[in-house]
């Protein structure tokens, strides 16, 4: 299948959990994923030579309100979906907040806010990469205690045609023992 010339953005998806495991997502009313819900997270900005986690951080400040330090952000995810909507490419990085984050529920310019337990995500309206793929893959990559951390996952997501396709390229399973505390160093 041809692959069709398209810009290619560069985003952040990011996971916070609340002290009960619930999951912050925002349930969107703009594009992309319109109507459906989704973690916080945007586009990098690029031609100011923003990392992956910078952005990451700034978003969960602008949408959540919260300040989180580099140090609890862990690369969970790579996601790369070509021909999305037949309209780009992405490479999405995925992060993971360690340790729990406080916040209520509350409107905002994108959508609401809302925590939802694990379980839930089977009956909510996601974006199908979400429901099929990032999702499973965030499961079989959770940490093994509370005060693990997760593993890794690359994938890559082929958009086109009738049926999305998808292909893991890289995982780590989560680390057997807690990393050492590097506060102060990063």
């Amino acid at each position: 299948m041809e692959t069709p010339a398209l810009p290619y953005k560069l985003a952040t998806l990011c996971d916070l959990r609340d002290d009960k495991g619930r999951i912050l997502l925002l349930h969107r009313l703009r594009a992309p994923n319109q109507g459906l819900c989704s973690p916080i997270g945007g586009k990098l900005e690029m031609s100011t030579g923003e990392s992956p986690a910078q952005c990451a951080q700034r978003e969960i400040r602008e949408e959540a309100g919260l300040e989180i330090p580099l140090s609890r952000l862990h690369l969970m995810g790579l996601i790369s979906e070509q021909a999305f909507e037949g309209k780009g490419h992405w490479l999405l990085f995925y992060y993971r907040v360690l340790g729990a984050v406080e916040l209520e529920p509350h409107d905002m310019d994108e959508g609401r806010l809302e925590w939802h337990a694990p379980e839930e995500l089977d009956s909510l309206k996601l974006p199908e990469t979400d429901r099929k793929v990032i999702w499973p893959l965030v499961r079989r990559h959770e940490a093994t205690g509370p005060d693990g951390r997760p593993g890794f996952f690359a994938v890559h997501v082929d958009c086109r045609g009738d049926e999305m396709t998808w292909s893991v390229e890289e995982q780590f399973d989560p680390p057997a023992h807690p990393r050492a505390d590097l506060t102060g160093l990063i």
